[in-house]
């Protein structure tokens, strides 16, 4: 195999394989393991009329508790993990895609012949099957257990944010306050990651993400304490549902700023890439892991990526609300992708700022614009126009 295309091809057909002689197998341990003939005879036609009939085979999958409208398909397909790392995925292309525009470049072009299409594809298997080095000074256990946590707390996000009035995992009247101690989370982690490490560059990573925790963390919450005054609620539901006439984003324009810049520097993006900057620490905190460590540290950042975009818009830009031309989740996501268009495009057109200067912005700058915020939306809130 010389091309990614024909290793891809081989994987297509062990799995095609794989997925045909596997109910083959199966099927007469489950009859040896069944004593009685009639269950025998019940599941073997149970089974072979879900290998013909794609509404029998839902139905199979509904009675054993896994089916679409179970919390089990969720957390696991949509609205949960399995979507968002698609998503996540696709949205690694399309940054990669978008810088090389705006730098006159190709960017990928070559896994999958149309716009490198299968890029992403291909970066995966080749982290799969890169050795996964662990330095001898490294405190291992808490090395190894970075990359999970960090992907449970994007995961943890996904349980939170809906995606329609009826397309959500979990739903809390304080559903807003539960996020953002889930997010208080990642700093914590990235020092663990620099600590755990043994590499005096990874620890400086960590020290500058702590730095980035106490400059923009309190604007964040004051930022976002406008729209619940304004809506009257930590529902994020309710949130989008007093959206209905008039985004947030209106009478919340300073609020909206304050908190689309401290996202950025919660998602360690430029020009806030300060805990990894590249030409300072070599990768920062990320700098001793490899292969599908690495990997799984980049998933979790774009999985946070995704889910940070969906709640400024659900905040923000009224959610699913739009003319009933179009579906409610369609408007949902062509806002996202505005929103995440906007973030990727800093990339592009920014420099990296200095710990000094993001420090004087988050207790300066985004501090005072937080408070001036929060006079806005009460102002707003006694005159009754929202």
């Amino acid at each position: 195999m010389d091309t990614f295309e024909e290793f891809l091809k081989r994987v297509i057909t062990i799995a095609f394989w794989v997925l045909l002689l596997g109910p083959i197998i199966i099927l007469p341990i489950i009859l040896l393991v069944l004593p009685p003939l009639g269950v025998q005879v019940e599941v073997a036609n149970r089974l072979l009329t879900a290998l013909i009939d794609p509404f029998a085979m839902l139905r199979l999958v509904d009675s054993l508790g896994i089916g679409p409208s179970s919390l089990f398909f969720k957390i696991a397909v949509f609205p949960g993990f399995t979507f968002a790392a698609l998503f996540s995925t696709a949205v690694i292309l399309y940054e990669r895609k978008l810088l090389a525009k705006m730098q006159n470049r190709v960017g990928p072009q070559y896994a999958g012949k149309f716009e490198g299409i299968l890029q992403p594809i291909a970066e995966l298997f080749k982290l799969m099957f890169k050795e996964i080095l662990t330095p001898e000074r490294t405190d291992k256990p808490f090395f190894w257990a970075v990359p999970f946590l960090a992907i449970a707390v994007g995961g943890a996000l996904l349980a939170l944010i809906p995606l329609s009035p009826e397309i959500y995992i979990a739903k809390s009247e304080i559903g807003l306050v539960i996020i953002f101690a889930i997010l208080s989370f990642t700093p914590l982690i990235v020092l663990i990651a620099g600590w755990a490490s043994a590499n005096k560059f990874s620890f400086i990573g960590g020290l500058r993400a702590l730095h980035l925790l106490i400059s923009y963390e309190i604007p964040l919450i004051l930022s976002a304490l406008g729209v619940v005054m304004l809506s009257g609620s930590l529902d994020l539901m309710k949130i989008v549902q007093a959206q209905a006439n008039i985004w947030f984003i209106v009478p919340q324009f300073v609020g909206a700023g304050v908190f689309f810049v401290t996202m950025l520097a919660e998602l360690e993006r430029i020009p806030f890439d300060l805990a990894e900057a590249d030409s300072e620490i070599v990768a920062g905190w990320y700098t001793e892991y490899s292969g599908m460590h690495f990997g799984a540290l980049q998933l979790a950042n774009y999985i946070k990526l995704y889910g940070l975009t969906l709640l400024f818009t659900l905040l923000f830009l009224g959610g699913w609300n739009g003319p009933a031309i179009l579906p409610p989740l369609v408007w949902l996501f062509i806002k996202l992708f505005i929103v995440i268009s906007f973030v990727l495009a800093l990339r592009g057109t920014n420099t990296r700022v200095r710990i000094d200067q993001l420090i004087k912005l988050g207790w300066v700058y985004l501090i005072f614009l937080a408070f001036a915020n929060l006079f806005i939306a009460l102002t707003v809130a006694s005159l009754g126009i929202v």
